[in-house]
């Protein structure tokens, strides 16, 4: 069974088809952090399923970038060396958010903004990229304790911590606000997830429904 590509309409914000754009229930979050998505080309073309470019469209204070090695990326290393930056990755000297104030350290006159990087890829991804990319290994890792199960219901995570993309910077999003790192409303958070539910909403529907959908399906032969 294969998709048909055609001339199909893309959104070239959200990066879905126009009859499954998403734009219009995102609701974008102003922080005072500013987040980095590197998007592994991989996932890049996921955009069915993918929530990295749902988060970054979701974060007033964003960048989005695709690649696997970003050692000579002038941009970030502009980042990086202008800000106070992390990455969140759940390694052994990671900093747990959930029981410690990500400032609690920062002097009085470190005015720097913080800057927190997301690796949107699959796990294996991840490391390659961790690997190749040498500017991110001075970066401090920062993660949290995850109580919420993911709500992704058309894709399989390979632990029932694990969650999306989207899902774990609305955790992050809600510890920052904890520590007074943020300063959100209960709106922010209430509607965050918006996007992301209403893809899932759509995937459900075409598995249920996809001769009447928008998204049309070509039947191979099976071969005899």
């Amino acid at each position: 069974m294969q998709t048909l590509h055609g001339d199909r309409e893309k959104c070239y914000k959200c990066y879905r088809p126009k009859s499954s754009c998403m734009c219009s229930h995102i609701h974008q979050v102003d922080t005072k952090t500013k987040f980095i998505v590197l998007m592994h080309p991989k996932e890049f073309k996921k955009v069915k399923n993918g929530t990295g470019h749902l988060t970054h469209l979701s974060l007033k204070n964003s960048k989005l970038f695709i690649g696997v090695d970003f050692t000579n990326h002038k941009e970030i290393n502009e980042i990086i060396s202008t800000c106070k930056s992390y990455i969140l990755y759940p390694s052994k000297d990671a900093i747990n958010i959930s029981k410690r104030n990500l400032h609690v350290d920062r002097t009085s006159e470190d005015k720097r903004e913080t800057a927190i990087f997301i690796i949107d890829s699959t796990w294996s991804c991840s490391l390659k990229m961790l690997r190749d990319s040498k500017n991110l290994e001075s970066l401090k890792h920062i993660s949290f304790d995850n109580t919420k199960l993911s709500q992704f219901k058309i894709k399989e995570q390979p632990q029932n911590y694990c969650l999306s993309t989207i899902e774990s910077i609305l955790t992050v999003l809600e510890l920052l606000n904890r520590w007074d790192i943020e300063s959100l409303n209960n709106s922010d958070f209430n509607e965050f997830l918006n996007p992301f539910h209403k893809m899932i909403e759509y995937q459900i529907e075409c598995i249920n429904n996809p001769i009447g959908n928008a998204v049309r399906y070509k039947y191979k032969k099976p071969n005899n």
